[in-house]
């Protein structure tokens, strides 16, 4: 599993940081990916990715 953010699109809401703060943070007003994707926190992952209100974060499997 692979993420990838648009920082173009990226609002800097922090709702990936809020649902997945293991590998999400928003850093200078964007999210950026902090940590390793993991089966532990994989779902919460997915969560902030189809949460994200502009649709900024990405998953590759």
């Amino acid at each position: 599993m692979k993420v990838c953010i648009n920082k173009n699109d990226c609002i800097g809401c922090g709702l990936c940081a809020d649902i997945a703060p293991e590998v999400f943070e928003v850093d200078g007003g964007t999210a950026a990916y902090i940590g390793e994707i993991t089966d532990k926190n994989k779902i919460s992952v997915t969560d902030a990715a189809d949460g994200c209100p502009v649709g900024a974060i990405s998953i590759e499997e």
